[in-house]
């Protein structure tokens, strides 16, 4: 078997028909601009979302440890994303086939990352609601040691293709979109992928079948309207990071597929504007973050020194939202108390048993919005 790794990557682009500017045109110039202006709105936003939670003790939780894994998967999006501008258009025609496998594995490899952050997101989720606790019981050695496999899984993915996975003994089965790889490793990706997004849905809709169930039972024995108000606000945030990571990547992973399964088909005509696509979702998270999260909008101000808070407003932000951890717990055993005491003015076995329910998701809540 004859192998051409010793030839450029023009020749390879040549043999799947994707055409390559030797110079440089207007569309270049814009699609790059423009690249490396939503590279660094991607990398200084969730830089922000990282330090947000280094610095806010509230926030120094197993939920808020992966959350903080995902902004940091984004923020290598935004990284990868960046090289890529700086290897593309006429520039592609200069990279040697090592370069341009580092250019596609850096790609592959935030996004395996975040896929599996969301997994670990959603069934941490599960595992809190539906054994009633406030915040995991998974130690912080665990937690760095889940950190550490995803990684280790997302890199090993995204070399997969350069240790051997390729059309480059094997030109017949080059793919369209990225001229070096094989289709069957695209439909492998994409197939992962959208198992991958597939159950994460399925735990979701199991979580909030179970609280609205809960939330029944419990509104013949309750009017309070903030306990009502759980159903609504319950995985508000996980849910609309996990359905725009779904609205962005999907078209690109169907895509994917079509390169992959059907020879003919015309896949380059809306390649660049899925990429752009999926690109944005890794600034869509943070935003989020500041939209959901009050906690996490008024970390965001006292990082960037919001010119909007004076010095009371300053005083609460340090006093309130950055409680130590003694704190927190005092102010824990204040609510268990509280709650304590409203349970047994309602019926000794349904009330007591659907306002601990409730309450315990409400703060699961808080753990989630973020």
């Amino acid at each position: 078997m004859v192998c051409y790794d010793n030839e450029s990557v023009k020749f390879f682009y040549n043999i799947s028909m994707k055409n390559i500017s030797e110079t440089w045109r207007t569309k270049d110039y814009v699609v790059v601009s423009l690249g490396l202006l939503v590279s660094v709105f991607v990398i200084f936003t969730n830089i922000l979302v990282m330090l947000a939670i280094f610095m806010n003790r509230r926030f120094h939780y197993p939920i808020y440890y992966l959350l903080g894994n995902l902004a940091a998967a984004d923020l290598f999006a935004g990284i990868s994303y960046m090289y890529l501008m700086f290897h593309t258009g006429p520039w592609t025609i200069k990279l040697s086939i090592s370069q341009w496998f580092i250019r596609q594995g850096l790609i592959d490899t935030s996004l395996t990352a975040s896929v599996i952050n969301l997994m670990a997101i959603a069934l941490e989720r599960h595992q809190t609601i539906f054994t009633m606790q406030l915040h995991s019981k998974m130690s912080n050695h665990r937690v760095v040691l889940l950190i550490i496999g995803i990684w280790l899984i997302a890199i090993l993915l995204g070399l997969v293709p350069s240790m051997g996975w390729s059309c480059l003994c094997n030109t017949s089965v080059c793919s369209n979109m990225a001229p070096l790889y094989s289709r069957s490793y695209l439909v492998f990706w994409a197939v992962l992928n959208l198992l991958s997004f597939t159950v994460m849905l399925a735990v979701y809709t199991r979580i909030f079948v179970y609280v609205l169930h809960k939330n029944h039972r419990m509104s013949q024995h309750t009017s309070q309207v903030k306990q009502k108000e759980t159903v609504l606000n319950l995985m508000k945030t996980v849910v609309m990071i996990l359905g725009c990571f779904v609205v962005c990547w999907t078209p690109g992973l169907v895509l994917l597929l079509l390169d992959g399964l059907c020879e003919s088909c015309d896949v380059l005509t809306y390649e660049k504007y899925f990429l752009v696509l999926a690109e944005c979702n890794s600034f869509m998270n943070p935003i989020i973050y500041s939209y959901r999260d009050k906690d996490m909008r008024d970390t965001f101000k006292h990082i960037l020194c919001f010119p909007c808070l004076g010095p009371q407003q300053t005083g609460e932000l340090s006093g309130v939202h950055f409680n130590t951890v003694k704190q927190e717990r005092r102010r824990r055993v204040l609510q268990d108390s509280w709650l304590a005491r409203k349970t047994r003015e309602a019926d000794r076995e349904q009330a007591n048993r659907g306002q601990l329910v409730l309450k315990e998701t409400e703060n699961m809540l808080d753990s989630s919005e973020s």
